[in-house]
């Protein structure tokens, strides 16, 4: 099995049964699949043919020219292999799209009023989803392959896919006016995955959208990161500004993150269609107990060692400690509490720019100013670049 593009390609030689013929045809395709979709641990799937699907080129290049992918530089990069998953793959013809619910029924929205603690989204309160999802996928792929006779790529989240709109169009949900899925079955909490074979197969029915007048998602978005319905400026969005944005977070955008240590669910969590959700059944979505609400206290001064090994599994891991900690100074600031102080000063010396800057805020929000005043004689006097002296200087 060869790896290409973060995909994974794998040739039907050698897996194909006897069965796999006699399953050919269209009339039992739709429940094989199920069956298989099923048993391998997925909940909901859908099919779409790539001749019917139209390109996504015009919204993508809309969204990109507006600069809303602010520093995900990636998007446009690979942008002509986002727009058509043809160009991706020119063999594909039919997409098995999958989804996994991850739903944990804890309300974020309930944490905001915790200010000494750390909020971290849903997604990401266990095992990272990549890692389990794609051991699954992998498994399913094979036992597709071997029952139909066909050449396939698998992605989770690990190539240039659109993974929203083909849900869409192969049934799984709508596309929501905050831009995420919305199922029926499942409300927003679903990871999506697909399968691309070399063979047209029945394809599923697509999904209306169901939001109607409702605007919760819009109203409750903490950045008025929605700026219409159905169009997100990802530059305001605190998921990425916690979670991909590299440098310090503009300055006027701080307090509205409140305690939201990584990503951000208020979104998701407000929609009406999540009364219909299920609890999640797989272990690894399960919320790890450390992870629901954690002290700020305990995390603030994580080593990188430290840092690594308490989120080890966790896609926390992928942004590093550096911009871990820059979240947490972040919400030891907006919680004004002088506790912290012990705890925050330590970091004014730290090796990182992006945490010193933090530190230098938080301890602003949380001091009296004459005791700040004191200690930015003692730590400014030293200190060498330009955005930490900014932040002693405002």
């Amino acid at each position: 099995m060869s790896k290409r593009s973060g995909s994974n390609f794998t040739s039907a030689s050698g897996f194909r049964s006897a069965i796999g013929e006699s399953k050919l045809d269209s009339e039992h395709i739709g429940l094989s699949l199920a069956e298989l979709v099923k048993d391998h641990g997925f909940d909901i799937f859908g099919v779409v043919n790539t001749s019917k699907i139209s390109s996504f080129e015009e919204e993508l290049n809309n969204f990109l020219d507006l600069q809303h992918h602010g520093g995900m530089r990636w998007m446009k990069e690979r942008s002509h292999l986002r727009s058509d998953p043809k160009k991706l793959w020119s063999d594909v013809k039919s997409i098995i799209v999958l989804g996994n619910n991850y739903n944990d029924s804890c309300n974020s929205l309930e944490l905001l009023s915790y200010r000494d603690k750390g909020i971290i989204s849903v997604y990401a309160r266990n095992k990272d989803y990549h890692a389990v999802i794609k051991k699954k996928l992998k498994k399913l792929s094979f036992k597709i392959s071997e029952v139909i006779n066909c050449d396939f790529k698998y992605f989770v989240d690990t190539a240039p896919v659109m993974e929203k709109p083909l849900a869409m169009q192969a049934g799984l949900g709508w596309q929501g006016k905050h831009t995420n899925l919305v199922s029926k079955g499942f409300g927003s909490w679903l990871f999506l995955s697909s399968i691309f074979i070399n063979k047209e197969i029945t394809e599923t029915k697509k999904e209306e959208d169901h939001c109607g007048s409702c605007s919760s998602c819009i109203d409750v978005c903490p950045t008025k990161a929605i700026i219409a319905p159905y169009e997100i400026d990802a530059r305001k969005c605190i998921s990425y500004l916690t979670i991909e944005h590299k440098g310090n977070v503009d300055e006027e955008l701080r307090h509205l993150i409140g305690n939201r240590i990584y990503g951000c669910d208020d979104c998701l969590a407000v929609c009406p269609w999540n009364k219909f959700a299920q609890k999640t059944d797989e272990v690894g979505f399960k919320s790890r107990e450390d992870l629901v609400e954690p002290d700020l206290e305990n995390l603030v001064n994580l080593d990188d060692e430290s840092f690594r090994k308490k989120f080890s599994q966790s896609s926390i891991k992928r942004i590093g400690r550096d911009r871990f900690i820059r979240n947490v100074l972040i919400a030891i600031g907006n919680s004004k509490n002088s506790k912290f102080i012990g705890s925050v000063q330590p970091l004014l010396t730290d090796s990182s720019t992006i945490v010193r800057s933090m530190a230098v805020w938080a301890l602003k929000k949380i001091m009296n100013n004459f005791d700040f005043d004191k200690i930015r004689e003692i730590y400014l006097i030293n200190e060498n670049e330009k955005d930490v002296i900014l932040e002693w200087n405002e």
